[in-house]
């Protein structure tokens, strides 16, 4: 294996870069360079907290997680379409997600998941 070397020391000599500047890019602005034994890593990140079962608060309406889904590929390039079109007429909504969120909210309130 070969010896690690300070990024300073692997610039090319036949460059003729200022060894200031090439000092100041390497290790910021007004930092001096640390001799590579001086170097700590940084603290490992702590442990992710473990997940609890039960209720948590319930999540605003306003708030947006992320899923993901499949659907037929007909239903995909109308959706997109739709939005292309009322984007392009100025008619609101247009964006995927509104529309979802517009045509979701029926179905889950005829049965019974929202009030």
């Amino acid at each position: 294996m070969s010896q690690r070397r300070a990024l300073l020391e692997g610039l090319d000599k036949t460059l003729n870069v200022d060894p200031e500047l090439a000092e100041e890019f390497v290790y910021g602005k007004n930092a001096k360079a640390k001799p590579a034994a001086e170097v700590t890593e940084a603290p490992a990140e702590p442990p992710p907290l473990p997940l609890k079962e039960g209720k948590g608060p319930a999540p605003s309406p306003a708030s947006r997680v992320g899923l993901t889904t499949r659907i037929r590929s007909d239903f995909a390039t109308a959706l997109k379409r739709a939005s292309l079109e009322r984007q392009l007429n100025g008619v609101s909504p247009h964006t995927l997600q509104d529309i979802l969120e517009e045509a979701l909210q029926p179905w889950l309130r005829s049965n019974g998941y929202l009030n």
